[in-house]
C-alpha cells in the first residue's frame, strides 16, 4: 500500500477572494478568533477556533468513494506553535447545519520535522457528502501544511499526464499570470502532478513572447487566429502528437482566473478513478469574476426544443449547505456537455471521436459533448473564475454562431429537434424586430442562410473574417452622459430594471413572450417620443415602450445605451428575406443535414485540421478511421 494525496488545505486566500475568506477557512472572530496567511513563514497563523468545512477546504467524502475504490481517509498536518484540539465536522445536502462527527482530541505525539509536528489522523467514517475539521487553539499556532490522503495499492493508480491547452487571443492580462501561476504552483510543487504536467498556449493572437514565455513545462504555439475550436483543436494535436505520453488534455480559456489546487486536484482524482470513470470527463466550476462566491454553472445539457439547461443551481460557494448540495446533485444526464472554460477529456476520446469541428466560437464544446456522450465527473475546489454571461449579448455570436452552429449540431448528432428548434429561431426574430434590433435580426438570417450552404462553406470560410465583418453589425453603446440630458429624463424607466434584475409582472412576463409587433400598428397609434428598454436576455417591455418609434436600450448597469429608430423599409426587407430562407430550408432541409452528417467524420479529422490550421503534425498511434483521403 502506498500513499496517495486526495486534496490540498488551501492556506492562502487568493487576491480576488480577500472579502469571501468563508470560501477558504471561519473564524469565531467574537471569541478573538483569527487566521492570517504569513508570508514570511508561508503558514496560516490561527488562534481560537478556525472551521475548515469549507468549499476549498473541506474533503468531498462522498464523490472521493463514488468515483474511486478508496475507503479510508486521513488528515495531514503539519504545526508549530502552542498545543491544538482538532474535531471533524460534516454535512449532507439534507443538513440545515454541520454534525460533530467525532469528539475533539488534543494533538499529541506528532513527529518533528523541519522544526513542526505532523500527524496523520484518521478521519472518521461517515455518509455524509463532505467531512472537514475546526482547529481549537488556545494561544496561537502556525499550520503550515494540510491535505487529504489515502492508502491503496500501487497497480490501483492509474498512469496520468495530463497536457493543460488554453487558447488565447490578445488577453496578455489574463494568460500570463496564469502561466506564471503554472510554473510557480504546480510545476515547481512538491504535488504528483509536477512531473506529470504540461501546458500548451495556443496564441490565437501571436502577440506573446514564445521564446521568454516557454520553457520545460510550457509551450507557447503562435497560431493563426481560428477561434476557440481551432485553437482547441491545435491543443489537442500537439498533445496527441508528442512524446510526452499524455493520457488527458485538460481545456480552459484563457480569460480565467483559476487556482492551482483545481488543477492538482484534477490530477488526484484522474490518478484514482476507477470503473467507468477511469474514463469520464472532468468538467470545473464556473464562478463569477463580479461575484466570485457564486457558481453559475458545472455540467449543463441540451432538451429536445435546442434550449440550454443548467443541472445545477446558482449555489454561494461561502455557504455551507450550498456547498454539500453542489456535491449531492447528479451531473450523470443524457445531452450533457461541459463547458470549455475547464473541461479536462481523456485523449482516447479524441483519438476515437475525432477533433472539433471547425464552428470558431460558440457550440464547439456543447457538439462534443453531444457526440463523445461522456460521463462527467465534478468536485467543489475544481473551478475557475469567468467573467459572468449577465447583459453580455454579442449578436455576432449569440445569435449569427449560434443559429449556424447548432443547426449544425442537430445534423450532425441529432441532440435536438430540428423542427422545435426552427420554431424557436422564427420566434426569436419575431420578438427581435418589435424592439427595432434590424442588425441582430440579420444575424440571425444570416446564421440560416450560411448553415443552408452546407459544410463546404463550413470547411472553407475564414472564421476570422466572418465575425469581423458580423460583429460590425454588433449595437454599438454609448455613455448615457452623451445623450441629451431632457431626453434620458423625459423616459419614466424605473431603477429597478438596472441591475440585471428583471421586476415586470406575470401580465407583462407572459406578454414579452408574445410575437407583438409595432411595425403592423399605423404611425396614428405611435408616439415619437423615446422609451426605455434594457438588456437582459430579450428587452424587458414596458407599456409605454410598446407604441413608441423610438427605443433607448440600455446596459444592465444603466450607464451605456443605444438609440432605435422604427424602419419600415428595413423591416419589410428583412421580413421577405425571412420568408424566402423559411422556404428554403423547408424545401432543402432534409438535403442539407445528410451533407452535414456525411462530411462529420472530415470534419473532424486530422487530415481536415492540418490542412486547416496549414500544420503537419503526426498523430502517435494514429487512428485513419476519420479520413477522407
Amino acid at each position: 500500500m502506498i500513499k496517495h494525496k486526495l486534496s490540498n488545505v488551501v492556506l492562502k486566500i487568493a487576491d480576488h477572494m480577500k472579502d469571501y475568506p468563508e470560501v477558504y477557512y471561519r473564524v469565531d472572530s467574537a471569541n478573538d478568533g483569527s487566521a492570517v496567511f504569513n508570508e514570511a513563514d508561508q503558514a496560516l497563523e490561527i488562534a481560537g477556533r478556525v472551521d475548515f468545512l469549507t468549499y476549498f477546504n473541506s474533503c468531498s467524502v462522498a464523490k472521493w468513494k463514488k468515483y474511486t475504490n478508496i475507503q479510508r481517509i486521513k488528515l495531514h498536518l503539519e504545526l508549530a506553535g502552542d498545543a491544538c484540539v482538532i474535531q471533524f465536522v460534516g454535512i449532507s445536502h439534507k443538513d440545515k447545519n454541520a454534525s460533530v462527527l467525532a469528539e475533539g482530541q488534543r494533538l499529541v505525539g506528532g513527529v518533528e520535522k523541519n522544526g513542526h509536528l505532523v500527524y496523520e489522523i484518521d478521519t472518521p467514517e461517515t455518509d455524509k457528502d463532505i467531512l472537514g475539521f475546526v482547529l481549537q487553539v488556545r494561544g496561537k499556532a502556525q499550520l503550515f501544511d494540510a491535505y487529504y490522503i489515502t492508502e491503496v495499492e500501487e497497480d490501483a493508480i492509474n498512469p496520468v499526464k495530463l497536457a493543460l491547452s488554453t487558447t488565447t487571443f490578445k488577453k496578455e492580462q489574463y494568460i500570463v499570470p496564469n502561466i506564471e501561476l503554472v510554473k510557480r504552483e504546480v510545476l515547481a510543487s512538491n504535488d504528483p502532478v509536477a512531473k506529470a504536467f504540461h501546458m500548451f498556449v495556443v496564441d490565437n493572437g501571436c502577440t506573446l513572447d514564445a521564446a521568454a514565455l516557454s520553457d520545460d513545462g510550457v509551450t507557447v504555439l503562435p497560431n493563426k487566429n481560428v477561434g476557440g475550436a481551432g485553437g482547441f483543436a491545435r491543443g489537442m494535436m500537439e498533445a496527441l502528437s508528442s512524446d510526452g505520453g499524455f493520457t488527458h488534455i485538460l481545456l480552459m480559456d484563457d480569460d480565467v482566473k483559476v487556482s492551482s489546487e483545481s488543477l492538482k486536484r484534477t490530477y488526484n482524482l484522474l490518478a484514482l478513478a476507477q470503473g467507468k470513470y477511469r474514463n469520464a470527463f472532468i468538467n470545473g466550476a464556473m464562478l463569477a469574476i463580479e461575484e466570485p462566491n457564486l457558481q453559475f454553472e458545472d455540467v449543463s445539457y441540451v432538451i429536445k426544443s435546442g434550449a440550454y439547461r443548467r443541472i445545477k443551481d446558482d449555489y454561494y460557494i461561502d455557504e455551507t449547505t450550498d456547498i454539500a448540495e453542489n456535491e449531492a446533485v447528479d451531473v450523470e444526464v443524457s445531452n450533457a456537455y461541459g463547458a470549455w472554460w475547464y473541461s479536462c477529456i481523456p485523449l482516447n476520446e479524441v483519438r476515437e471521436k475525432g477533433l472539433p469541428l471547425p464552428l470558431f466560437v460558440r457550440c464547439d464544446d456543447v457538439e462534443y459533448g453531444m457526440r463523445t456522450k461522456p460521463t462527467y465527473m465534478t468536485m467543489n475546489g475544481i473551478c475557475v473564475w469567468h467573467e459572468g454571461f449577465e447583459g453580455r449579448f454579442r449578436p455576432s455570436v449569440d445569435c449569427y454562431q449560434y443559429i449556424r452552429n447548432f443547426m449544425v449540431m442537430i445534423a450532425m448528432d441529432d441532440c435536438a429537434s430540428e423542427k422545435m428548434f426552427v420554431a424557436r429561431w422564427e420566434r426569436n426574430i419575431r420578438l427581435h424586430m418589435r424592439t427595432m434590433e434590424y442588425d441582430t435580426v440579420e444575424l440571425f438570417l444570416d446564421g440560416m442562410e450560411d448553415y443552408l450552404k452546407g459544410p463546404d462553406y463550413l470547411a472553407s470560410v475564414s472564421g476570422e473574417e466572418l465575425m469581423k465583418k458580423n460583429g460590425a453589425k454588433n449595437e454599438k453603446l454609448v455613455p448615457v452622459e452623451d445623450f441629451d440630458p431632457e431626453m434620458i429624463a423625459s423616459m419614466k424607466h424605473s431603477s429597478r430594471a438596472f441591475g440585471g434584475k428583471s421586476h415586470v409582472g406575470q401580465f407583462l412576463r407572459f406578454w414579452r413572450t408574445l410575437p407583438y409587433d409595432r411595425h403592423l400598428l399605423p404611425d396614428a397609434l405611435l408616439r415619437d417620443k423615446p422609451e426605455a428598454v434594457f438588456y437582459s436576455g430579450l428587452s424587458v417591455l414596458s407599456p409605454r415602450s410598446m407604441a413608441t418609434k423610438t427605443l433607448v436600450a440600455f446596459d444592465l448597469e444603466g450607464k451605456n445605451a443605444a438609440v432605435r429608430h422604427m424602419d419600415r423599409d428595413r423591416y419589410r426587407e428583412l421580413m421577405e428575406r425571412f420568408e424566402r430562407l423559411k422556404k428554403e430550408h423547408k424545401e432543402r432541409g432534409t438535403e442539407v443535414r445528410a451533407a452535414y452528417k456525411a462530411a462529420k467524420p472530415w470534419l473532424t479529422s486530422w487530415d481536415f485540421w492540418n490542412e486547416y490550421l496549414g500544420t503537419d503534425l503526426k498523430m502517435r498511434n494514429q487512428d485513419s478511421r476519420h479520413s477522407r483521403k
